[in-house]
């Protein structure tokens, strides 16, 4: 299988990283890279909206407090398998919308237990070349969900998964760029974080 250089795109809900990643992976083909979109999402929008439809206000009030983690984590587990199979067997450069640092950060913002087990079943997955964190106030964040109409965030949560990815370990060696700025000026210093790896 061949080698595929792998790119990650972080941030809290709001930040823009879906919108961003895509039209990364669009310009890095049309450059003469080949290139492909991985969606690595949990699920929620999907659990919460099947939680309205019975009755309750949200997946975890629908699963319950250890089983809607434990559901969570493993979707996208599934998701980033899919991922890594994918980019290994097709040998293009992977653009990654969320990656295993996300799983913890939202089970953080919760207050969830088994963050220890999911992230030692989360090692298995390849570290992404770059990983580039969209920092993103969550004013503005709050405000871009709720233009999008899918779904809504407190203002409290937005800020919890903030300070949970500012606290990771692996946070110093993220590339910050400005998620507050304009969509075009945080296109251009993507490029420019993924410059170097994607030439020739």
């Amino acid at each position: 299988m061949a080698r595929s250089v792998m790119i990650a795109l972080v941030g809290v809900d709001g930040s823009g990283k879906s919108t961003q990643a895509r039209a990364l992976a669009r310009r890095l083909t049309a450059r003469g890279v080949p290139a492909t979109y991985f969606e690595n999402a949990g699920g929620r929008p999907l659990w919460n909206r099947l939680a309205r439809a019975l009755g309750r206000p949200d997946g975890p009030a629908l699963f319950g407090r250890t089983l809607y983690p434990a559901l969570e984590a493993t979707v996208r587990a599934l998701a980033m398998a899919r991922t890594v199979l994918v980019a290994r067997l097709t040998g293009r450069t992977a653009v990654l919308d969320r990656w295993t640092w996300c799983q913890d950060v939202i089970m953080t913002a919760r207050g969830d237990r088994g963050r220890r087990a999911v992230r030692a079943v989360y090692a298995i997955f390849p570290r992404p070349a770059v990983v580039c964190f969209l920092a993103t106030s969550p004013e503005v964040a709050q405000r871009r969900v709720a233009a999008r109409g899918i779904d809504t965030e407190e203002l409290a949560h937005l800020r919890a998964l903030d300070a949970a990815y500012r606290a990771l370990p692996d946070f110093g060696s993220f590339v910050l760029l400005d998620g507050d700025g304009d969509p075009d000026e945080v296109a251009a210093a993507l490029d420019r974080a993924v410059s170097l790896l994607v030439a020739g």
